[in-house]
């Protein structure tokens, strides 16, 4: 199903998907400002490729400083075709991943063993990469992913990446940009959210505040009282609207119970939305309490991973480290 407010969007992501599926490839980046759907977009192109496998990874800043992180995320699926690639790439994707040893791969043949790693899982049926928020990918893994980008020609791969503003990795690649909604979606979505009256100037002014952009259009509203947006108040002012939305947040974690607001701590550093570790991390930081090993509110410390991750995420939806709380990811592990 098309989102109703982003028809033009969604046709080109349509146009992407047959373009793969007939033997063609195709790269894209989807930039916009936080919140204003890109997510969103990602979630319709993974629930649009049927016939298609679709692998994702996102970029989490607890793991910018961690070389290839993201690549392996979005490559653990796929390691079985390792052992099919020539020796000098499979060498040095496999230094890359921490499973062989040796001095630091060279990045332009790990960037072709990825290409060619792609390459090989096209070959039953068409691939769709998937990354989310690029902006905090590691630097390694930027750079590889925007190497193979590049180099993509007619293997029935797509690769499309979710970015606030493109960095150099992604330079010469195809752009769609996604701007705030068009005043009469924009104004749709806000009645639709609002189960009580609302001004019809306290309305114009939240559109004109937010600029259309969809986060801010459904959360801005929970920080007014019904009094307010009402418009028995008179208007909220510019600058409680315009700043207040990680306020609205902020206020929303504070007063949760100390156990939730931990959990919601350890989810948001919890990269790939794998509910068995962060109650694993809760347990642990519950232990820690018990035996005096921690105080306050704190987080689990370190949470270990082990073995291929996969590209779905667990009930818990996995919030990421930098998002505001209750920013789940979508269905194919993107958030």
């Amino acid at each position: 199903m098309k989102l109703n407010d982003r028809h033009a969007e969604c046709d080109m992501l349509d146009r992407l998907i047959e373009a793969i599926r007939a033997g063609e490839s195709r790269a894209l980046v989807v930039s916009g400002e936080a919140g204003v759907g890109k997510t969103a977009l990602l979630d319709y192109l993974a629930g649009q490729a049927s016939g298609c496998r679709v692998v994702c990874t996102a970029g989490c800043q607890s793991e910018m400083e961690l070389a290839f992180a993201a690549l392996h995320q979005l490559c653990a699926p796929l390691l079985d075709s390792v052992k099919r690639l020539p020796v000098p790439q499979r060498d040095a994707l496999r230094i890359a991943f921490g499973t062989g040893s040796g001095p630091t791969p060279d990045r332009f043949l790990v960037g072709l063993a990825v290409l060619n790693l792609l390459s090989d899982a096209a070959e039953p049926h068409p691939l769709i990469c998937v990354v989310d928020d690029e902006q905090w990918l590691d630097r390694a893994s930027a750079q590889v992913l925007g190497f193979v980008a590049r180099r993509l020609v007619a293997e029935s791969v797509g690769m499309v990446f979710a970015v606030r503003t493109p960095s150099d990795e992604l330079a010469g690649l195809g752009e769609l940009r996604v701007e705030g909604l068009p005043e009469a979606d924009a104004r749709a979505l806000l009645d639709a959210a609002l189960t009580g009256p609302l001004d019809t100037r306290v309305r114009d002014q939240i559109i004109a505040e937010t600029h259309g952009n969809p986060l801010a259009l459904l959360e801005l509203p929970r920080g007014l009282t019904p009094q307010q947006l009402a418009g028995g108040f008179g208007l909220p002012s510019a600058t409680r609207l315009s700043g207040g939305l990680e306020e609205n947040f902020r206020q929303r974690f504070d007063v949760l119970p100390v156990q939730t607001r931990r959990l919601l701590l350890i989810a948001a550093a919890e990269p790939v939305g794998d509910p068995a570790l962060v109650w694993g991390g809760c347990g642990a930081a519950g232990n820690r309490r018990r035996s005096g090993g921690a105080r306050g509110g704190g987080g689990s410390g370190r949470l270990r991973r082990s073995g291929a991750v996969s590209a779905s995420p667990g009930a818990l939806g996995g919030l990421r480290v930098g998002a505001p709380a209750g920013a789940a990811r979508g269905p194919c592990g993107c958030g």
